[in-house]
This record gives structure tokens, C-alpha cells and sequence, in this order.
């Protein structure tokens, strides 16, 4: 009888398509009589790297089927535009859960700013007349409120959802998530704009007078600080992909700081009034800026070239954020807009009138959701498409318990990246710096090098050529040592001297080399 074959039995095929989206080019072609690579090892090793890339391939692609999520987003119907829907007909028809994730704070203490944490499962916002709070916005539990009774001019979260930074009117202040003060940064003053960098665990700040200050919060040290000579710092957020901070001026010129050098990385002419705002896509590949003369720019910062589009709105632009899978929204007044990038161009997709101005604005991490605060609110809009479906649970869980979160913390220690390594290429870091190698190779030459003339030269024994180590060489000495001893016991019977015995009355004899046997005069036995 024939087996009948299982159906299912084996992995599942790949598409095609899959694989291209995850290739990593063709790599090197060994089997070709014409390579240039004769030797065997060599060939042996590069060809066990291929099939390793090429598994890695596999394995990627065959993850994807696995993320059963895919990116929403509006269609409208024949004749419509999704810019015309509005929040309420979109709460309305999506479901329980998404429709409780929109909701209007209305608040008195305003303007706010607001900031989430990098699951996205809190917020902090903060008024400028004092009002501070910090709560699960999901689930709506509120985690502490106060009121600093003073001015709050930016708010930041640290590395963990216990604690967040707020800059006060004269310093930067320290709380945990029940409103308790832990510290006061005074080397941190008049600061304008807080920024964290996650895997530095650096806390930047921009001040009213210029000064960019970097602090390390795991060991509670200032690494750097520094005059912009910028004059007050407004505009600044900063790169995700290798922490540089970037910064805007009145000139029109966005500079990228880093803590190792007091000179800015590099300079941007973007426009030719100043810069009202900034924003970076999370992957670290384009860069919006806008002026008041209503211009937006977006640039591929990457090659830190000309805009890749160049486009006039309504009215100025105050403010801008970019989601993770790439929309960007930006508010003129209180007028929010949200664009959505489709075949090289940007067009607008939804569109929502805010209660008073709107001063800051987030996209929510692994969320359709988009955060404003106001004058006189704060607002969570739903955004269709604007989150990444699908999360990596060891990078950031939206769910994880509390011991989950100590080990989260513990592990990013022990990951902690240092500040040195902060460069505009992030690659720079793993390639080999020649001129300080070459440095190093000469300093270490002269150190090793000796003149003859100035040590007194001795020639060294020339050894034997063979296959000697330290076991052998002991062996050697031991077996020479012995022969010698025999040798001498030999010489001293012949000349009848025995040793410990008193010498014969006479002349004495004289043996040479041998005499150190001799027993001394006046030694009794």
C-alpha cells in the first residue's frame, strides 16, 4: 500500500515576497570558477555565513506570519474625503474599547504641555500655571495631581512610568508617581524643554539662556553642560535613532548637539525666518520643520540633503509630531490636521478643531491615538493607522506587570549605552578609527623602541632549532644536572678524596675546579 503523505507535515512555504521584503541582497557567490577567493578556509567560512543570513531570512520572514495584526485606517466613500469625518462619527463606529480611548479633559490651569511614556501606557501633563498629573489614561486611574504653585514649562517621563521630570520656574524637579519630590537638579535652570534619552539614560535639557545640560540619572552625575550660544532654546527634541539632540534658532538653522562635543554636529539652513518647530520620525529618516512664513519642509535627515517635500499651509505651523508608522500631524491655532504619506507625497487625512490653542501634541506609542493639550484641555483623538500593530514585549510591553518592570529596568542597566558612543552616524561606532590607531601604534613604537648605543647590548644564546616547551626544558636540566653529579662523584674517586673527611697530612694538592669539595681546614666531621 502507498503512505499517504500528510498534508500538512513540514514547515509552512514562504511567499516570494516575504523573502525580497527581508532580503539582504545577494550576497557572495563561492561556486563561481571565477572568484577570486582561492583559499579553502576562507571559502569554508563564508559560505557557512551565507547559509546563516539566509536562515535569518527564513526565520523572519516565516515570523511575519505570526503578527496577526495588520495597520488600519479610513476609506471613504465614492465622492467623500476622510478629512471631513469627525471624532464623534469615528468613536461611533469603532469599537467599545478604541471609542473609550477618546475623551476631552477640560482643565483650567492650562497651557499644558504632555508627554507619554515609551509603552504608551501613561501620561504626564503639566499647566503652565502650576497644575501637574500622571495617570493610566487607559484605564482612566489617576496616579497623583498637585500643584507645584509655580510655573511648569515641560514635563518628561524617566526610564520607568515611577518617575518624571518637571521643569519649574527656576529649576527641574524630580517626582515619583505619588507627587512625592525625590530631587532637585539646580544645575538644571531656566530650562525651556526636557528631553530623555531611554538608552543613555540621559535627562537633556535647553534653558532660556542657552545652555544644553545633559544628565546621567542612573548615577545621578552631570555628564556635560555647555552655551548653545543659541540664545533661549524653544525649539528642541531629539533624534531616536543616535540621540542627538536637534536643535532650532532664530536664524532658521537646525543644529545637532551631542554631549562630546561643545560644537554643534552639524547645521541645517532650513528656512529663512526661525524655526517654530521640529519633530523626527521615530525611525530617525525624515525631519519636519516649519517657520512662521507657513512653510513645512520634510528632509531625510540621514543625508542631510535637500527637502524631500516642500508644501505651504493655511496658517503658521506651531506645532509637529510624527507617528510611528510614519503620519505627521500639525496644528495651526487650534486647528489639527494629520497627513498621511501615500506614492512620495503628503495629503491630508483627518482633521479635528480643538477648545483653544494647541500648544503640545504626542502621538501615543502602539496606540491609534494622538494627544493634544490646549489652553484649556487635553484631548486624546483617535488617529486610524497611526500606531505600530504589532509590539516587541522585551522593548517596550504596554501590559507588563510589576516584576516585569523591575527586570525590564534591570536589563536596560545593564544595556546602558554611554555617552561617548553618541554620534551622528550611529554605524561610526563600529568602525575602526585610523588616525587614533595609528596614534596609538607610534606611541607604542617608542615606547618599545631602545637605541643600542644607549643599553649595554649583550648577544643571546642562539637556541636549537626543534620542538621544545617547559616540560621538556625541565626534563633536560634535570637530566644535565644529574650527569654533572655523576661526573664529579667520578672524578673524586679516581683522586681518592672523599668529601666530609679530614685531608692527609702533607703538601696539599691542587685540583683546579675541584678544590670547592675539598672539606675546610679546621672542619670537624
Amino acid at each position: 500500500m502507498k503512505q499517504r503523505k500528510n498534508k500538512f507535515s513540514g514547515r509552512p512555504p514562504i511567499p516570494r515576497e516575504k523573502l525580497e521584503k527581508h532580503s539582504r541582497g545577494e550576497g557572495i557567490n563561492l561556486k563561481l570558477k571565477e572568484s577570486r577567493i582561492k583559499n579553502k578556509v576562507l571559502k569554508k567560512k563564508l559560505i557557512t555565513k551565507e547559509k546563516v543570513i539566509h536562515g535569518t531570512v527564513k526565520d523572519a520572514a516565516r515570523a511575519e506570519l505570526l503578527l496577526t495584526e495588520d495597520y488600519g485606517c479610513l476609506e471613504a466613500d465614492p465622492g467623500e474625503v476622510t478629512i471631513q469625518y469627525k471624532q464623534k462619527q469615528i468613536a461611533d463606529n469603532v469599537d467599545l474599547t478604541s471609542a473609550s480611548k477618546h475623551f476631552n479633559l477640560q482643565l483650567q490651569f492650562g497651557p499644558y504641555s504632555i508627554k507619554y511614556t515609551r509603552n504608551g501606557r501613561h501620561l504626564v501633563l503639566g499647566g503652565r500655571k502650576g497644575h501637574v498629573a500622571a495617570l493610566d489614561w487607559v484605564t482612566k486611574k489617576l496616579a497623583c495631581e498637585m500643584n507645584v504653585m509655580e510655573s511648569v514649562h515641560d514635563v518628561s517621563w524617566l526610564h520607568i512610568e515611577t518617575m518624571f521630570a518637571v521643569a519649574q520656574k527656576d529649576w527641574v524637579y524630580i517626582y515619583d508617581n505619588e507627587g512625592t519630590e525625590i530631587h532637585c537638579l539646580k544645575g538644571m535652570n531656566g530650562v525651556n524643554k526636557l528631553e530623555f534619552l531611554p538608552y543613555h539614560f540621559l535627562l537633556a535639557s535647553g534653558s532660556r539662556d542657552g545652555f544644553l545640560t545633559w544628565l546621567d540619572v542612573s548615577i545621578g552625575k552631570s555628564i556635560c553642560s555647555y552655551n548653545s550660544k543659541l540664545g533661549n532654546i524653544r525649539v528642541m527634541t531629539q533624534n531616536p535613532s543616535n540621540a542627538v539632540l536637534c536643535v532650532g534658532d532664530t536664524k532658521g538653522v537646525v543644529s545637532m548637539w551631542s554631549p562630546n562635543s561643545n560644537e554643534p554636529l552639524a547645521k541645517m539652513l532650513c528656512h529663512n525666518q526661525s524655526i517654530s518647530t521640529c519633530a523626527v520620525h521615530p525611525y530617525g529618516t525624515y525631519m519636519a520643520t516649519s517657520c512662521p512664513a507657513r512653510s513645512v519642509k520634510i528632509w531625510d535627515i540621514r543625508q542631510l540633503a535637500g527637502p524631500v517635500h516642500d508644501f505651504v499651509t493655511r496658517s503658521p505651523v506651531q506645532n509637529l509630531s510624527y507617528s510611528q508608522c510614519g503620519q505627521l500631524a500639525m496644528s495651526m491655532g487650534n486647528i489639527v490636521e494629520v497627513y498621511r504619506p501615500l506614492a512620495n507625497e503628503m495629503k491630508p487625512y483627518l482633521r479635528h478643531k480643538a477648545d483653544g490653542t494647541v500648544t503640545s501634541m504626542q502621538f501615543c506609542p502602539f496606540e491609534d491615538v494622538l494627544g493634544i493639550g490646549t489652553t484649556r484641555e487635553v484631548s486624546s483623538l483617535l488617529v486610524p493607522g497611526s500606531g505600530e500593530a504589532n509590539f516587541d514585549a522585551l522593548e517596550s510591553n504596554p501590559f507588563q506587570t510589576k516584576s516585569q518592570r523591575r527586570e525590564a529596568e534591570v536589563k536596560a542597566l545593564l544595556d546602558k549605552i554611554q555617552p561617548e558612543l553618541i554620534t551622528l552616524d550611529p554605524i561610526e561606532i563600529v568602525e575602526v578609527d585610523v588616525p587614533t590607531l595609528k596614534d596609538k601604534i607610534e606611541e607604542k613604537k617608542k615606547i618599545l623602541y631602545l637605541k643600542p648605543k644607549d643599553i649595554d647590548f649583550k648577544p643571546r644564546r642562539t637556541k636549537a632549532k626543534g620542538k621544545g616547551g617547559t616540560a621538556k626544558v625541565i626534563k633536560s636540566k634535570k637530566i644535565l644536572n644529574e650527569l654533572s653529579r655523576r661526573e664529579t662523584i667520578d672524578i673524586l674517586r679516581q683522586s681518592d678524596i672523599r668529601p666530609n673527611t679530614k685531608p692527609k697530612e702533607g703538601p696539599s694538592k691542587d685540583y683546579g675546579v675541584l678544590n670547592r669539595f675539598l672539606p675546610k681546614a679546621g672542619k670537624k666531621n
